[in-house]
C-alpha cells in the first residue's frame, strides 16, 4: 500500500527533474476521506517552501475544516458559462495557462465541462497544463476509473457517469491512496463532515451502504498498489539495453462493426493489459461485405465511436481486411506478440452457433495456442 503521508518535497523532486509538467493524484475510495483537505495542506506545505502554486479548481464541497484550508493560497477565478439559461462555472484553463505557475492544484478530476468549454472532459484540461510545462497535483475516487466502471457498477447498484481513462491514472508521476477504515467514513457522514444533514440518510441507503465502501475500499488499495508496481516495471524496462523488445502475452480486444456491448470489452481489454504491464490491440476485421460504403451510418457511426474510445483508453487500433474475420484475428495475433484473445459473446443465429460457426468458437477451436476470454455480459446491459 502507497503511505499515505507522501512528502510534499518527494513531489518537488520530481517537478525540478521534469520539462513536460508532473502528474501527482490522490485516490480516494469515496467522497469524504479527505482527498481535498490532503491536497491543501500540501499546497500550504509547498508555498511556504517558495514554490509558485496556484489552486486552478478546488471544491470544498461545504465543508468547513476544508473551506478554511483555501485561505492563503492564491486561487484562480472560474469562469462562467452560460447553458440553457443556468451559468455553470467552470476551470478556466485559458487564465490557468496565461498565469504559468511551477504548480497547479485541480480537484474533481473526471467532471465533464459544460459545453463551449475547449475540452469535453476536466482531465483534458488536466492533460493541456501538463503539456505546457506547468506541474499538476490532483484527484479522482476510484470508481471513476474506465475500466472499473462495470465492476463498480455491480458491486453498488449506483451508476457512474463520468469517467477518467486508465492510461491517465496509469502516467501519473506520484498516486497516494488515502486510506480510512469505513466506520470512521461511515462517522464523518453521519456527523454532517460529508454531505449537508438533509442528504445523509438518502447517502447511508445508497453509495455509503457497508458493503458498497467495503468493495470500493478494496479497489482502491489493489488498484493503486497495481499502479504503483506497473510504474516501476514501467521504468526498469525504460531503462534496458533494447527496448524494442516486444513483450510476451500482449491483449487483442476484436471488435465488431457494430458490436452490442463494445464498451464493456474496450475495459475489459484495458483492464487486462493493465494488470499485465502489457501493451494492448483492438482489432476490427473489415470483410468485404462490411467495406466503408456497405455498412449503413449508424454502424459506421458506432464503429467509429468506439475506435475513439479504445484510443482514449491507450489501445492500438488497428483494421485489417480479411475474407475470413477468424483467420484475420489469428493472423494478426501470431504477428504481434498476442497471448489473450477478448471477444463478447455471439449474437449470430442460434444455428451458427450450434454447429460451431461462430466467430467466438471457431476463435477459440483454431487459436488453440491463445489464451481466448469470451466476455459474458449482464442482461440489462446497454449498448455503451
Amino acid at each position: 500500500m502507497v503511505e499515505p503521508k507522501a512528502r510534499a518535497e518527494d513531489f518537488l523532486e520530481l517537478v525540478h527533474r521534469a520539462r513536460r509538467g508532473r502528474l501527482k493524484l490522490y485516490i480516494g475510495f469515496a467522497a469524504g476521506v479527505g482527498k481535498t483537505y490532503r491536497m491543501l495542506e500540501e499546497a500550504h506545505a509547498l508555498e511556504k517552501r517558495g514554490v509558485d502554486i496556484v489552486l486552478a479548481y478546488v471544491e470544498p464541497h461545504g465543508r468547513v475544516e476544508t473551506a478554511a484550508l483555501v485561505d492563503g493560497l492564491e486561487l484562480i477565478a472560474r469562469r462562467s458559462i452560460e447553458y440553457r439559461g443556468v451559468t455553470v462555472e467552470e476551470m478556466d484553463l485559458d487564465a490557468v495557462l496565461a498565469r504559468r505557475p511551477e504548480i497547479a492544484v485541480v480537484d474533481e478530476i473526471p467532471h465533464t465541462n459544460a459545453p463551449g468549454s475547449r475540452n469535453r472532459k476536466r482531465y483534458q484540461d488536466v492533460l493541456e497544463i501538463l503539456e505546457a510545462g506547468i506541474n499538476v497535483i490532483g484527484a479522482l475516487n476510484i470508481q471513476h476509473l474506465e475500466s472499473l466502471k462495470d465492476v463498480v457498477e455491480r458491486a453498488t447498484g449506483v451508476g457512474i457517469r463520468e469517467t477518467v481513462p486508465d492510461l491517465f491514472l496509469e502516467n501519473a508521476d506520484q498516486v497516494v491512496n488515502l486510506d480510512l477504515s469505513v466506520e470512521d467514513l461511515l462517522d464523518r457522514l453521519r456527523g454532517g463532515k460529508i454531505y449537508a444533514p438533509e442528504k445523509v440518510q438518502w447517502a447511508l441507503e445508497h453509495f455509503f451502504e457497508e458493503p458498497h465502501l467495503s468493495a470500493l475500499r478494496e479497489l482502491a488499495l489493489r488498484e493503486v498498489a497495481e499502479s504503483v508496481e506497473r510504474t516501476s516495471e514501467a521504468k526498469a524496462r525504460s531503462g534496458a539495453s533494447d527496448e524494442r523488445v516486444a513483450r510476451p502475452g500482449r491483449v487483442m480486444v476484436c471488435l465488431s462493426s457494430y458490436p452490442p456491448h463494445a464498451a464493456t470489452l474496450l475495459r475489459k481489454g484495458s483492464r487486462m493489459a493493465g494488470r499485465l504491464s502489457s501493451d494492448w490491440f483492438v482489432v476490427y476485421v473489415e470483410t468485404p461485405r462490411e467495406a466503408p460504403h456497405l455498412i449503413d451510418a449508424e454502424a459506421q457511426r458506432h464503429l467509429l465511436d468506439n475506435v475513439a474510445k479504445a484510443r482514449e483508453l491507450g489501445a492500438e487500433v488497428v483494421r485489417i481486411q480479411a475474407k475470413d474475420p477468424v483467420e484475420g484475428l489469428v493472423d494478426f495475433a501470431r504477428s504481434h506478440g498476442v497471448g489473450h484473445i477478448i471477444i463478447g459473446r455471439s449474437h449470430q443465429p442460434w444455428w451458427k452457433q450450434l454447429l460451431g460457426l461462430s466467430t467466438p468458437l471457431r476463435l477459440v477451436r483454431e487459436a488453440s495456442s491463445f489464451d481466448v476470454h469470451i466476455v459474458a455480459f449482464d442482461e440489462g446491459e446497454g449498448r455503451s
